[in-house]
């Protein structure tokens, strides 16, 4: 039988794949979605591509795959594709923090007691051919439980929704990323933080000695062996970078995009941090978005989240002739900060992260807002006049849900702009001064944020932020046993301080 909803003429029913008429019976098709399949199909032919990665984003913004036979990635744009709960219900070591196998164990999440399959349902639109995979295309997924309803737990579905929220209003939301990583060579013994290309620096020298300057030309050149493929990989996967920059720490990078509008500006996260990983460790590096790696010299990573909404009439809504930002602006961040310390649990969702939130370090430490001084969580940059200008929020860390932060961060400022609310007036001085309005110290002081925010329990729904708490602070109480561990030991301060370290560079550094 002919696959008549993807409108490729597939043979879909004998090989297996997802469920029978999926897309179609459940109102998931539409003219637009079978135009993108069919342009894909025939990609997918015309290439002779012979795997089609279908990519699920779990709840910590990590790709998840199935690798498909080109025939089964056709069959599955119209059926689906079955794939496993269990993504949903680990955290960032794999442990399982929901009830597992009793019935009814997770009163939240019924439908997932057993670890059943949820249906991955391909989006068109994200096909792409990867350069550096052999004959290999890719496709984002979301995800839907059998009976056809939406997996609450998808971030993209998550996202979506809030976008549809703020096209109701006649506003469409525009992001672009500016992202920090580290790039290391793998070493049989050690990871060895080399610079790429330079000894490793020695303990007892700083790392200004080595030579580790910001924005340095020469610096930059002495990467080309990475830079290089970088740069024409995601020129190739159709996102190419706007600027390439070395930061303060050794094999530190920042790289930042052109704005790009809606779903696509959060998909390019995924896409641009598989690129990163997958094509470093092809060279024999390894590429990590862990915020404060706990190697020498090394300095925190952040990724900071440009944004604006732009108007039916295509107009930026946050500029303003007379002023800097308008007064949609100044709700909008009223909106940012009126939930900054529970939007932080998806801005920073890593016990690593919060090492980040120093005085004086580039990164906030208190909550407020400022035009164009960086040490501000919330920072406006453009000008009077400025058809430019956005707003930054400052507050994220690279290994972000990119889904979760950019719904959390727009979710934050559709409420300011509802309600009309005003924030503080801006920081003129020094941001940093002052003990008041700090920002959540730990992770666990912003999960306990999130689980009392009626907000986001309203706007995510209560079984999503149920489930989101329950895994961070699975995460959380892993962390601490490993320190209690080492104080059971009578390792002391110092000792527990290892501890939590080499327990957050296993966590996290490869895991990002």
């Amino acid at each position: 039988m002919a696959c008549s909803s993807s409108g490729t003429g597939a043979q879909t029913d004998d090989l297996g794949i997802g469920r029978r008429g999926f897309v179609q019976d459940h109102g998931l098709d539409s003219s637009e979605r079978r135009e993108a399949v069919e342009h894909a199909a025939t990609r997918i032919r015309e290439l002779g591509l012979r795997t089609v990665r279908m990519v699920v984003v779990d709840q910590h913004g990590i790709p998840r795959a199935k690798f498909l036979s080109a025939s089964a990635a056709e069959a599955a744009l119209a059926r689906g594709l079955n794939f496993s709960s269990a993504i949903y219900q680990m955290d960032t070591g794999n442990t399982v923090f929901t009830g597992g196998f009793a019935q009814d164990a997770d009163p939240d999440l019924p439908e997932m007691t057993g670890f059943p399959d949820v249906v991955a349902v391909p989006d068109p639109a994200t096909f792409r051919v990867l350069p550096w995979a052999d004959r290999t295309g890719w496709m984002l997924c979301d995800t839907y439980f059998p009976s056809g309803l939406p997996n609450p737990l998808c971030g993209r579905g998550v996202f979506r929704r809030q976008l549809d929220a703020l096209a109701r209003d006649g506003l469409r939301y525009v992001a672009g990323l500016e992202v920090e990583f580290m790039v290391v060579r793998r070493d049989a013994q050690r990871i060895a933080l080399d610079d790429l290309g330079h000894p490793p620096p020695l303990p007892q020298v700083s790392a200004t000695a080595h030579g580790y300057q910001f924005l340095s030309e020469t610096r930059l050149d002495s990467a080309h062996a990475v830079l290089g493929p970088l740069r024409d990989a995601l020129w190739e996967v159709g996102l190419p970078p706007r600027t390439m920059e070395d930061e303060w720490g050794p094999g530190q990078f920042e790289f930042t995009f052109s704005p790009m509008e809606g779903l696509a500006a959060a998909d390019a996260m995924v896409v641009f941090r598989s690129t990163v990983k997958q094509v470093c460790a092809r060279h024999g590096l390894l590429a990590s978005f862990m915020s404060t790696p706990h190697l020498p010299h090394s300095f925190p990573s952040g990724w900071h989240l440009h944004s604006s909404l732009v108007t039916r009439e295509s107009d930026n809504a946050f500029a303003d002739e007379h002023r800097v930002p308008s007064q949609e602006g100044l709700h909008y961040i009223a909106g940012q900060l009126q939930h900054a310390d529970a939007l932080t649990a998806f801005a920073t969702p890593t016990t690593n992260g919060y090492g980040r939130y120093r005085p004086y370090s580039f990164a906030p430490w208190r909550l407020g807002w400022s035009v164009d001084n960086r040490g501000a969580a919330i920072r406006v940059v453009g000008g009077p006049g400025d058809t430019g200008t956005h707003i930054e929020n400052r507050l994220g860390e690279p290994c972000a849900n990119p889904y979760l932060y950019m719904a959390a961060d727009l979710a934050a400022g559709r409420d300011g702009m509802a309600r009309r609310l005003l924030p503080p007036p801006a920081e003129t001085s020094d941001p940093y001064a002052g003990e008041d309005r700090l920002l959540p110290r730990t992770l666990a002081q912003a999960v306990t944020a999130l689980e009392k925010s009626e907000f986001y329990r309203a706007e995510f729904g209560d079984r999503f932020v149920s489930s989101y708490v329950k895994m961070r602070r699975c995460e959380i109480a892993r962390r601490q046993e490993a320190i209690q561990a080492a104080g059971a030991d009578g390792a002391g301060t110092a000792g527990a301080k290892a501890a939590a370290e080499n327990w957050e560079m296993r966590e996290y550094f490869e895991f990002f």
